[in-house]
């Protein structure tokens, strides 16, 4: 790699959602292709009950609050009564691109107006980045490209948020101030959606840099 790095982090978590608004599983390491992380949300519960508002859409985890606490399909089926779901398995099916990325410093702000820790896991992301100074805002990254052990990101957007950060991720309750210290400190924004450039391998403990941008060269997004 001819570009120069700046180091921004450590890779701490690491996890995919093999049917998606349940359950994360947690890697040690993984490959990551232009799809996303392998066996992320390749699957996913599809609505098909007629006349509702999300027949033939994918089930969504703001939907039931304890859906992200499990892996079993047939429980979430019975959580869902009395919709009728179908088990896809033709994705992946993402809400919007492949990758999602959440340093601790984010999450640390929040932490600080809420008053107590905030798991990451709430979120959903891919993956965690213990950062080694400070770190900009998400929409100060959009367009710069990250490298993440062998795989190449190139930053898209900032992720707004919907309720499921604010469910306990043992029982479900809603947490109201996280929701509030989600807008009010945070703009209701956490973590940054990322496309893949370059696949490769990547693991806990793997460092983050952000490829710095030539003089007078502006970052571009990639749709």
């Amino acid at each position: 790699m001819s570009a120069a790095t700046q180091p921004m982090g450590t890779v701490t978590g690491l996890w995919r959602y093999p049917v998606k608004a349940l359950a994360a599983q947690a890697l040690q390491a993984t490959y990551v292709d232009e799809d996303g992380i392998a066996g992320d949300r390749r699957a996913a519960l599809f609505v098909t009950t007629p006349g509702k508002a999300r027949s033939d859409k994918t089930l969504r985890g703001k939907e039931q609050p304890r859906f992200h606490t499990i892996a079993d399909v047939g429980l979430a089926r019975t959580l869902a009564t009395p919709l009728d779901l179908e088990l896809r398995d033709e994705g992946p099916y993402f809400d919007a691109r492949p990758v999602s990325l959440i340093f601790d410093r984010w999450l640390e702000e929040l932490q600080h107006i809420c008053g107590r820790p905030i798991e990451a896991l709430r979120f959903r992301p891919n993956i965690l980045v213990r950062a080694r100074g400070e770190v900009p805002p998400e929409a100060d990254l959009v367009g710069l490209r990250l490298r993440a052990g062998n795989v190449l990101l190139r930053v898209l957007e900032p992720i707004t948020r919907c309720v499921t950060p604010s469910y306990d991720l043992e029982t479900g309750a809603s947490s109201t101030e996280i929701l509030r210290g989600l807008v009010h400190v945070r703009g209701n924004l956490m973590g940054i959606y990322c496309s893949v450039e370059q696949p490769g391998a990547l693991a806990l403990g793997d460092g983050l840099q952000v490829l710095e941008v030539d003089a007078g060269a502006a970052p571009t997004t990639k749709g």
